[in-house]
């Protein structure tokens, strides 16, 4: 009810009218059942906008970080990551990349939405960095179908550092669906898991035309932090 409440009440008619977001594809986006939105990540407000424009209720896994945080400002950057649809997760690997996997596997077996950055955290410089192949595994584990979403411009509109966007559109492209009924039962397979990741990839830089690395964006986050000290 509070989802609903902010998306169509509160926040979502004033995001609108101040970013006037334009979509190509919605239709893209079934009406019904589990599916997985695999999205190129720009900026934080990437969570906030394609959930915004889906009709249907949508889930992001979100860093822990954000529900955890103390004082009035942590208690309010909480009621926000609840209030746009995101679930809390570890990501520092081992168990926790299990039971992140088992969060998300939770929201398809749902038959809902789930929102998924198979970059694995926000681009440096508004390039398109490697995919991680956790992303594969869930979609080969629940057996859905897959749609690829590029965000647009929402880097330029609030980039990585600042707490306030500036004035301007967004864009969002949804493509296609993608099928990965053929690899049925392969999910232990590395290269498997390689290829479907691939795969999005190709079609995430296809739709948004973003210039491609084929290294992972936290490679890129750690050696300029390590330069920078």
């Amino acid at each position: 009810m509070f989802y609903w409440l902010m998306k169509y009440v509160v926040v979502g008619p004033v995001l609108r009218g101040i970013f006037r977001p334009w979509v190509v594809g919605l239709d893209n986006i079934p009406a019904g059942g589990a599916v997985i939105l695999a999205s190129n990540h720009l900026s934080f407000i990437d969570s906030v906008f394609l959930p915004l424009i889906v009709d249907r209720h949508v889930s992001f896994l979100a860093k822990s970080d954000y529900f955890t945080r103390k004082g009035l400002k942590g208690w309010a950057t909480k009621t926000f990551m609840k209030a746009t649809g995101q679930l809390p997760i570890d990501r520092s690997g081992g168990k926790a990349s299990e039971a992140s996997l088992n969060t998300g596997l939770a929201v398809l077996a749902r038959g809902e939405i789930l929102g998924i950055y198979p970059e694995g955290t926000r681009s440096p410089d508004g390039k398109l960095y490697r995919g991680r192949t956790g992303v594969a595994r869930m979609i080969l584990e629940a057996g859905v179908p897959v749609v690829p979403v590029a965000m647009v411009d929402t880097a330029d509109i609030m980039p990585i550092g600042t707490r306030v966007p500036k004035i301007g559109r967004i864009g969002i492209i949804i493509g296609e669906p993608l099928d990965f009924s053929r690899f049925d039962g392969m999910e232990g397979d590395r290269f498997i898991l390689r290829s479907v990741t691939d795969e999005i990839m190709y079609e995430l830089h296809a739709l948004g035309a973003q210039e491609y690395v084929d290294v992972y964006a936290s490679t890129v986050k750690e050696k300029r932090a390590s330069l920078s000290r």
